[in-house]
């Protein structure tokens, strides 16, 4: 099916597009132009959504605002936004709606391969790795899905010998029925548990990803990982490993070898990239280009690779150098919203950092980092509805010692302390192990206002 039959399939129903976030608002004007009848639901109330409001009207969108937005839908289709449970649209679906989404239906129309990437954390870099790869071996990549740019307006401008690279959530795959040509899983944690169900709902909705794949398709997992290694076993697709640990179990995929990672298929082994060549800081980033190897292989050749690697200086907000100001290096890690993806960042460092951390609590325990801090910080700066738990945890952990703890009203009064407290050659890092919503609309803000803080203070 292409993206026009799929709209021609539309017409005479009524849409709803749950959410007028960033998002969705390429899905909404595509609907709107090609004249479906869209009501557009979101709980703000129509003050606050302002001029966009106003051109959504205008394309002759009906607007469905406030605490009330959900209340009583019986659409024929219904796009649901990816941080909205399902739950909350079953009684939608028994009236007779068809509940769908953006990525849903973007995975029925593109018409290239697809390549996706999952997992507790990694998610972007992985992606990102990939589709830089494929672009420096010549291939037409087009690269979207959680990572902050919707494809489905784009289908039908994609051609058959191109790829689609997307990351996906949990929330996006919790009702995905179809999978990626290749899939990858960095790895799982407990991770989103203020909007999962459990546990196990959230480990099922990243196994979607290869649950649908057919015996030529590809499926590579973490095979460090006590969650990933096990799931391979309900995988129909061939099944690649990444692993720093298992080298003598690894039939195909990536290992560590000697100071470099290797990939081994079918007996047949070859050094593909010596770790010194990695730009980017950190054993998790070995474990990314672990990944992003094995999901590549066949598709770039060895030495695309390494030159790629020499430069890559990653992703914002992941371990991204903002600034060295009188021989103190400030990263910005304010992706790492929960205490797996902080313990990464802070072993990325061979000496210990100055941390600002703290957030929302997304409802997982905080006992891992302790440990970790203890182990990897010289002095803890907490800001944010979690310094009472991350305080907790460190003050408790076995490994205690009196590190020096400070709480600090807000990000500028934490860049002040960590001015005052650092010197030549220490590393103040953001990485606060919580979500940014108890101040902040989202991550990237949070950085960004870190950024700022940072590149302010004066020379």
């Amino acid at each position: 099916m292409t993206l026009r039959e799929y709209l021609h399939s539309l017409e005479g129903k009524r849409v709803a597009v749950i959410g007028v976030g960033v998002s969705n608002r390429p899905l909404l004007r595509l609907l709107l132009e090609a004249g479906i009848d869209v009501t557009a639901c979101d709980r703000k109330e129509r003050a606050a959504l302002g001029a966009l409001g106003d051109d959504l009207e205008k394309m002759g969108c009906r607007l469905r605002l406030g605490p009330d937005y959900l209340a009583d839908l019986d659409h024929d289709v219904i796009f649901r936004t990816p941080g909205l449970h399902p739950r909350f649209l079953e009684a939608a679906k028994a009236r007779g709606s068809v509940v769908t989404s953006e990525m849903e239906v973007f995975f029925q129309v593109c018409p290239c391969p697809i390549l996706a990437v999952t997992g507790s954390d990694g998610k972007t870099t992985t992606t990102t790795i990939i589709a830089k790869l494929l672009e420096a071996a010549g291939h037409t990549v087009h690269l979207g899905g959680n990572i902050g740019h919707p494809l489905l307006a784009e289908a039908d401008g994609i051609r058959p010998g191109d790829w689609a690279v997307v990351e996906l959530s949990s929330f996006q795959l919790l009702t995905m029925e179809r999978s990626p040509h290749i899939a990858v899983l960095t790895n799982l944690a407990p991770n989103h548990l203020d909007v999962h169900t459990d546990m196990d709902e959230y480990i099922r909705a990243k196994a979607a990803i290869f649950a649908h794949q057919g015996p030529e398709d590809r499926a590579v997992f973490n095979g460090d990982n006590e969650i990933t290694r096990d799931l391979p076993a309900a995988a129909a697709g061939k099944v690649f490993y990444f692993t720093a640990e298992h080298e003598d179990a690894l039939r195909r995929g990536c290992f560590l070898r000697d100071g470099a990672i290797w990939y081994r298929e079918d007996g047949a082994e070859r050094e593909v990239l010596p770790l010194p060549e990695i730009l980017l800081p950190g054993r998790h980033n070995v474990e990314n280009y672990m990944a992003a190897i094995c999901a590549v292989q066949g598709l770039v050749p060895d030495e695309i690779i390494r030159a790629f690697a020499r430069t890559f200086g990653g992703v914002e907000h992941r371990i991204q150098l903002v600034r060295t100001r009188r021989g103190v290096r400030w990263y910005n890690d304010s992706i790492a919203s929960s205490p797996s993806r902080t313990i990464a960042g802070l072993r990325s460092f061979p000496d210990k950092v100055i941390l600002i951390a703290g957030g929302k609590d997304k409802g997982i325990s905080y006992a891992p980092l302790g440990p970790a801090v203890n182990d990897h910080v010289k002095l803890l700066i907490l800001c944010g509805a979690t310094e009472g738990v991350i305080r907790e945890a460190v003050l408790t952990a076995e490994n205690y010692s009196g590190l020096e703890i400070l709480t600090a009203e807000d990000y500028p009064e934490a860049v002040r302390l960590a001015d005052q407290r650092s010197g030549v050659g220490d590393v103040v890092l953001l990485s606060p192990a919580s979500t940014s919503f108890d101040r902040f609309q989202n991550f990237e803000e949070r950085g960004h206002v870190f950024r700022d803080l940072v590149n302010d203070l004066p020379e």
